[in-house]
Parts: C-alpha cells; structure tokens; sequence
C-alpha cells in the first residue's frame, strides 16, 4: 500500500450534524485542507456511511434532530471501531462532557466551531494540566442549567419524566431547554 493511500485513508472525515448549513461550510473547508469529508444529517444515515466508507475521524452533533449523539456514539465506534470522534454541541454541559468521553469520544466542543477547531480538537490526545482553571465558580444560572441537562440525561431525554424528576411543569422545561445555555 503506497503512502499517498495511506494518508488519504487517514484523512478520511464524517459530519453528523443536522444543521445543513453548518455541514456545507464544514465540508467545504475541511475538504480544501485535503480532507475526504462525507455528511450524515440523521442516526440511521451515519451508521450507514461510517459502515460503508469507515472513516478515521467524525464530528457528532450532540443533538441530532431525531436523537442524541451520546445515543449514536457507540453504535458508530462498533460500525468504525478505528474512528476518532469529536463531539460538537451549542448546548453543553459538563454532564454531557463527561458522558460523551467515557462513551468513546475524544473530545469536546462548543459550538461555534471553525475547521480550525475541529482539527486541533483532533490532534490534541492528551489532556493539558496547565489548563487554566476558573477563578470565579459558575453562576446559579449555568448551575441550574448544569443540573436540568444531568437529570435530563438521566432520563434518556425524556422531558416529562425530566421534569417530573425536577418538580416543575413539563411546558417550563421546555422553555427553559429552548434557551442558550448560560455563560459562566
């Protein structure tokens, strides 16, 4: 196998994301850095392409219109074992974070994200103890915020059970989850 197969095999790059725009945009720059990019806007059509083109890296969207990510996140490491994946999110949360790297992931990020971040995302392997750390703790807001989206996952997405659990009206909690989330 020559090197130049090699390399184009190793730069093969899946999108998941529902966003149409965002796909565009992504595939375009990500493919004028030499990258093979295919997108997937759904579960089933991702599973689908990350059997039949085994890409050496995706970016997963941790909420798909249909599903979550983290749901779709084993499904396509055991349909491209070899895969590094990216979860990228406008909703984030340290619950989902957390969840998204035990699930396999190996790395995180809020959107936006340029192709910029995406690749170095990739290429960062091992954490970074000079990470800075915060001087102010979290807003009450963001807590709140940090919490619905715990008990949220806790309940597989399922709002009325999440707000059932949380002590407030289902419809509360559907406004307050059609919200950005809080900066710190």
């Amino acid at each position: 196998m020559s090197s130049k197969t090699t390399s184009t095999r190793d730069q093969r790059l899946l999108i998941i994301d529902d966003d149409e725009m965002f796909c565009h945009v992504l595939s375009r720059a990500l493919t004028r850095r030499g990258y093979e990019v295919s997108v997937a806007h759904d579960a089933d059509q991702a599973l689908t392409l990350a059997a039949a083109e085994m890409p050496t890296m995706a970016t997963l969207d941790l909420k798909l219109e249909q599903s979550s990510g983290l749901k779709l996140l084993p499904g396509l490491l055991a349909a491209s074992p070899k895969c590094r994946v990216v979860v990228l999110t406008g909703y984030s949360s340290i619950a989902t974070a957390v969840e998204a790297i035990k699930l396999g992931a190996v790395n995180y990020l809020c959107k936006p994200a340029d192709a910029d971040d995406v690749l170095n995302a990739f290429e960062r392997q091992e954490g970074d103890p000079d990470a800075e750390v915060a001087d102010n703790p979290p807003s009450v807001n963001r807590i709140t915020w940090e919490h619905i989206q715990k008990v949220l996952q806790e309940h597989d997405g399922n709002i009325s059970a999440t707000a059932r659990a949380l002590g407030m009206h289902r419809r509360t909690l559907q406004r307050k989850l059609q919200k950005r989330p809080v900066r710190r």
